[in-house]
């Protein structure tokens, strides 16, 4: 089950919902300013490193499907290649209309691994 940012946003605090973690790649293999495609329970994301940071977000932008692996990163503002729409790479929140977003993941970093995390019952 996949929690959306939306579905916070309204007030539920995802009490009673457990987040696994998955190890999808070493930070050493992302250089910063760099992004890859990553698979955790089938679905396709898209980690970014970004100073230092890694950021995880499904890798479909919800507006037409472009790959958000191939986007432009301004600060945390990530812009999708096909029609430029844009999202904050933190809470998925679009600056250009917040009814839009994109689901973001928890990153953690344990030593060099690089975890991603999902949400289950």
């Amino acid at each position: 089950m996949r929690i959306g940012r939306l579905w916070l946003c309204l007030g539920k605090d995802g009490r009673g919902l457990k987040t696994k973690f998955f190890t999808v790649a070493k930070t050493s293999e992302i250089d910063p300013g760099r992004a890859r495609v990553v698979y955790v329970q089938g679905i396709e994301i898209a980690l970014f490193n970004i100073g230092g940071e890694f950021y995880a977000v499904d890798n479909l932008c919800p507006h037409e499907g472009g790959p958000l692996v191939a986007g432009t990163v301004q600060g945390i503002v990530l812009t999708c290649p096909w029609h430029r729409w844009q999202f904050h790479l933190k809470t998925g929140c679009s600056p250009m209309n917040p009814a839009v977003q994109v689901q973001t993941y928890p990153v953690q970093i344990e030593g060099e691994q690089i975890r991603i995390g999902m949400v289950t019952d």
